[in-house]
């Protein structure tokens, strides 16, 4: 693989470092800024609306800069966020930050993709996707469960301070790794519009929304689920994410892997998968080494279906790279924002905290539904493609 791919993975690890850490770090916030746990689960939620507003903007607006410029521009940007998160004396300027943080996010995975795939044979895209997204399951190996601890240690405050240094170092591998280009995203927007009305497109985005977001209605709760249901001590939550985060490392690259060749039934098994585990998970949290267990395979189950999600959306929206790349990932970020909400308004509204697994577990199911529906059409649609071309030979 090109070290140019290394180098967006340094800026994917910055990047999933701040989008992941604050959920380990929930209470602490609540508690500093004298705000509710649900309220500070809002910052899992601004933050992904940030992203799905911000990724399609961002391209709109950027369509004359070179990728490598647009990309050092995105980690600028994403430092400036986080320095913001650290010196916020409010929830309101924490907010704001975290949303200013959040605009470099979609469009720096959304033209990254992008610029991955085309450093590779078309048989290694997906792969090339995968391996970009290394940096973000890394981050959950390593930066979240450093940064929770960080932060319980020494104030959340500190875990932004070193997510901005993080950035830096990130900034500088994107300006010096990636390989100076003229390649400019040079699409014309409108037409890229009209590409997104595709009806595979639409569902394609649709099932990523709904098919990721069960994995934040459980996840923005994951460290109130191990301490008041599973029965473990704050300190116990960094080591558990650790072993959440490995299990993303392995499901991205299997689910890469798969997808190179088998692109619809890796998707298909990986969301059978989460949504199982999920409902899993829901019975194994009253366990503590169960539920240590379940925490992993969660990992591996979310993470699985990120490249065959993304790469569908690739494969679909021919003609229109940039824009449908972004989108997407502004959907899995409109799924984690939905999933947040809805995992909210179970613990204050509804059964509580002990069903969030269940409420995760079904809006994955959606999800499923929805591919098997893409599935269907892709199989209808083929046979008469292949008809026509016969008609049109004869």
């Amino acid at each position: 693989m090109p070290i140019a791919l290394w180098a967006l993975a340094i800026s994917a690890f910055a990047i999933g470092t701040t989008e992941f850490v604050i959920m380990g770090l929930l209470p602490e916030v609540a508690a500093n800024l004298g705000t509710t746990l649900s309220s500070a689960g809002l910052l899992v939620t601004g933050y992904a609306l940030g992203v799905f507003v911000g990724a399609p903007l961002v391209t709109a607006t950027t369509g004359k800069l070179p990728r490598k410029t647009l990309l050092v521009s995105l980690m600028v940007l994403f430092v400036i966020g986080n320095v913001g998160c650290a010196i916020a004396p409010d929830y309101a300027t924490l907010m704001i930050s975290r949303i200013v943080a959040s605009f470099s996010h979609g469009a720096f995975f959304g033209v990254g993709s992008v610029v991955a795939t085309g450093l590779v044979p078309k048989e290694k895209q997906a792969s090339a996707i995968a391996l970009m997204f290394t940096g973000l399951t890394v981050a959950n190996v390593l930066g979240v469960p450093f940064g929770t601890w960080l932060g319980q240690a020494y104030g959340w405050r500190s875990t932004f301070w070193a997510v901005s240094a993080i950035g830096v170092v990130a900034l500088l591998a994107t300006a010096y790794l990636v390989p100076r280009s003229d390649d400019r995203q040079d699409a014309d927007f409108r037409s890229e519009l009209r590409v997104l009305g595709r009806p595979q497109v639409l569902l394609g985005l649709l099932m990523t929304v709904l098919g990721f977001g069960g994995v934040f209605a459980a996840f923005t709760y994951i460290a109130p689920i191990l301490t008041d249901i599973t029965g473990f001590q704050a300190g116990a939550v960094s080591p558990i994410l650790l072993l959440f985060g490995v299990g993303l490392v392995g499901g991205n690259l299997l689910g890469g892997k798969f997808a190179d060749k088998y692109l619809m039934p890796t998707l298909v098994v990986s969301l059978v998968l989460l949504a199982g585990v999920l409902v899993l998970f829901s019975f194994t949290s009253h366990y503590k080494l169960a539920a240590v267990i379940t925490v992993g395979l969660l990992g591996a189950a979310a993470f699985a279906t990120v490249p065959p999600l993304q790469m569908r959306v690739l494969e679909k929206a021919t003609g229109a790279p940039n824009l449908a790349s972004s989108v997407n990932i502004a959907a899995f970020n409109l799924g984690n924002a939905l999933g947040a909400w809805l995992g909210g308004v179970t613990i204050d509204h509804g059964p509580g905290l002990h069903a969030v697994s269940l409420v995760a577990a079904v809006i994955t199911a959606g999800g499923l539904v929805v591919a098997l529906v893409s599935w269907k059409l892709d199989r209808k649609i083929a046979p008469s493609v292949a008809l026509k071309a016969v008609n049109e030979a004869c």
